[in-house]
């Protein structure tokens, strides 16, 4: 089945079809989910994932967690973000909820990993992470959500519990043919490593939590 993303997608994939490329059973510590991988071609080596509980019922609204990819985070656990542990707290509750996990490959907010390195760089002469983009030339936030809701049509999701604190990531949804029906906040405790960082993204960026 071919899909068209509804919004802006990801730019590899703008303009382009979508389909399905392969999917299979996966036993993970949060219970079991099919993953799922979209792209273009069988042979893209990076496709987006969805992971959709063995249980899910595509007749309720579905728990859903739209979490781009941040290898420093959540592959080596870094404590420079919170992206690991909003990862595992997420899989906590949609294995509860029997939802979703979209994993989208939008490295560093779109920027990729050698630019979020060399932004990682600037942060540590005493710029924020907003101003080390733009200082690099980036942009601040370069993610799209087309891609998302290509794939969240793909699994007959039309209204969704979506777990965010990214108002930005609300609205994407929101202007689209998917409902959010509600957002279900994900607070994870500061540490001493992060606490600049978060309080950028709640000061300056507008998400949604109250950590200071």
């Amino acid at each position: 089945m071919e899909l068209k993303a509804e919004i802006i997608t990801h730019p590899s994939m703008s303009e382009h079809s979508i389909k399905r490329q392969a999917e299979a059973l996966i036993p993970t510590p949060w219970g079991n989910f099919r993953m799922l991988a979209y792209a273009e071609s069988a042979e893209e080596w990076m496709p987006h994932i969805a992971l959709v509980h063995e249980d899910f019922d595509p007749q309720e609204p579905a728990l859903v967690r739209v979490h781009s990819e941040c290898i420093t985070g959540d592959l080596f656990g870094s404590k420079r973000c919170d992206c690991g542990e909003q990862l595992h707290y997420a899989f906590q509750q949609i294995a509860e909820a029997k939802g979703i996990m979209l994993y989208l490959r939008q490295e560093g907010r779109g920027i990729g990993i050698i630019n979020k390195l060399k932004a990682y760089q600037l942060q540590d002469k005493g710029l924020n992470t907003i101003d080390a983009n733009i200082h690099l030339g980036l942009e601040v936030d370069a993610r799209q959500y087309g891609i998302a809701v290509a794939m969240l049509q793909d699994l007959d999701v039309t209204q969704l519990h979506l777990l965010t604190n990214n108002p930005e990531k609300i609205n994407a949804l929101d202007q689209s043919v998917v409902e959010v029906a509600s957002r279900v906040p994900i607070i994870i405790p500061p540490k001493a490593e992060n606490e600049g960082y978060l309080r950028t993204k709640q000061q300056d960026m507008g998400h949604l939590f109250d950590l200071f």
